[in-house]
C-alpha cells in the first residue's frame, strides 16, 4: 500500500488555507501513526520546492486520499481521471451535491457536514510562533530625496516574509466606517497590546507600540535619520537606520532582542510635559 495525500492545497489553481494545510497534516500524521507509506503533494504556487501532482505518477500509488474542502469542481474530477486505477477516499470534506461526479468519483467519502463530525484541522498539532504587528509609514514627501520608504519597505517586508511568524498588518490611520481599521486610538492601542512585538517604520508605530507595553523593532525610512530616529533618542529606544534595512542579520538580532523582552516590561513610558504649552497659553491671556 502506498498513499498519495492530496487536498485543495495540492492543486496548481487551488487554495492553501490554514485549515486545508492543518487537515493534510492531521491526515499525514494518522497515516504515519498507522505505518502507512504515503507522499503529500503541494501546489507549486504554495510550496515551489515540494512534490507536485505532475511528479506523482499514478502507477506509484494504490490509494489517493483527498482531505478537507469541498468535494466539488473540475480539479477534483481531474484527480479521479488521473488516478482512476487507485482507490480514492475523501475525508473531512463538504458535500454540496451528492450527485456531483467530484463526489461520486470517490470510493468512500467521510464528510464533515453531517452536524456530528468535527473538522480535521482540530486533530493537527500546531506550534506557537511570534505574532508581529507590522506598521509601515506611507510616502512622506516632506523628506524629499532623503525618503527611502520604497526600498526600506521592500527590504523589511522581504525579510519578514521569510520568518516563521504570524504577521498582522496594522494601520495607525483611523476610520469610523471602514471595518478594517480602528475607529478610536483606544482600539488601536488595544490591538497593538495583543502583539508579541511590533515592526514599524512609523513614528507612532514606535511610540504606541511602547505605550502598549510591546517591544518595537523600529526602522527609520529616512536616510540620515528622520523623526523615527529622533523619537527613538527621546525615548531611549534603539532604531535601525534606513541604510541598514537590508542587513538581515541586524534585523534578526534586533527582533530576537525584542522578543526576549516580551512579558518583561519592555518600556517604562516617558510622559511628555505639556507645561510649556500651558504656560504659553496662560501667558498670552
Amino acid at each position: 500500500m502506498r498513499v498519495l495525500l492530496t487536498g485543495w492545497a495540492s492543486f496548481l489553481h487551488g487554495e492553501a488555507t490554514a485549515g486545508d494545510v492543518l487537515s493534510l497534516r492531521a491526515a499525514g500524521a494518522a497515516l504515519t501513526g498507522a505505518g502507512i507509506d504515503h507522499d503529500v503533494v503541494w501546489s507549486p504556487g504554495f510550496r515551489p520546492g515540494a512534490r507536485h501532482l505532475p511528479d506523482a505518477s499514478p502507477g506509484d500509488y494504490t490509494h489517493v486520499v483527498f482531505a478537507c474542502g469541498p468535494a466539488h469542481g473540475p480539479q477534483v474530477r481531474a484527480l479521479h481521471e488521473r488516478y482512476a486505477a487507485c482507490r480514492r477516499i475523501a475525508v473531512g470534506v463538504s458535500v454540496v451535491d451528492p450527485e456531483d461526479p467530484a463526489v461520486t468519483g470517490f470510493h468512500r467519502v467521510f464528510a464533515r457536514d453531517d452536524g456530528v463530525t468535527p473538522d480535521l484541522s482540530l486533530a493537527a498539532s500546531v506550534s506557537a510562533t511570534p505574532v508581529l504587528g507590522v506598521i509601515l509609514a506611507p510616502h512622506q514627501p516632506e523628506y524629499g530625496g532623503a525618503g527611502r520608504h520604497g526600498e526600506v519597505h521592500d527590504a523589511l517586508t522581504g525579510w519578514l516574509a521569510g520568518l516563521d511568524c504570524a504577521r498582522v498588518p496594522l494601520d495607525t490611520r483611523l476610520a469610523h466606517e471602514d471595518w478594517q481599521r480602528c475607529a478610536t486610538p483606544d482600539q488601536f492601542v488595544s490591538a497593538v497590546s495583543k502583539m508579541d512585538a511590533v515592526v514599524t517604520t512609523r513614528l507612532h508605530g514606535l511610540v504606541l507600540g511602547l505605550k502598549a507595553g510591546v517591544p518595537v523593532l523600529a526602522v527609520d525610512p529616512v536616510a540620515g535619520g528622520g523623526k523615527v530616529t529622533a523619537q527613538g533618542k527621546a525615548l531611549g529606544w534603539p532604531v535601525v537606520a534606513a541604510e541598514d534595512a537590508g542587513d538581515t542579520a541586524l534585523l534578526g538580532s534586533r527582533l530576537k532582542w525584542c522578543l526576549s523582552r516580551v512579558g518583561n516590561d519592555p518600556f517604562i513610558g516617558k510622559v511628555p510635559s505639556l507645561a510649556g504649552l500651558v504656560d504659553e497659553l496662560v501667558g498670552s491671556r
